[in-house]
């Protein structure tokens, strides 16, 4: 198991845009994949697991990975989070 604390960068949080685009990501993979906001853990690969968090600019999240290729998707996705998911 691999974790990662990332911390929003987004003005408007987590949205819907940013949420789809880290699912995208995170489907790409084969193992699993958690967001994790004070303790409360979501599947990744699920938009609304990752909109029920309400994350928020400036709040910290833990990415957590396990599986085949946890590594690379931790890595991935911890990229993805500092480019602002694109936006």
């Amino acid at each position: 198991m691999c974790t990662a604390e990332i911390v929003l960068k987004n003005e408007a949080g987590l949205h819907a845009r940013p949420a789809s685009v880290l699912v995208k990501m995170a489907t790409g993979f084969n193992c699993n994949i958690n967001l994790i906001k004070n303790g409360r853990k979501c599947n990744a690969k699920s938009i609304i697991n990752i909109l029920s968090l309400g994350a928020k600019c400036g709040e910290a999240l833990f990415i957590e990975t396990e599986g085949e290729d946890e590594k690379e998707a931790l890595e991935a996705l911890v990229e993805l989070a500092n480019n602002n998911f694109g936006e």
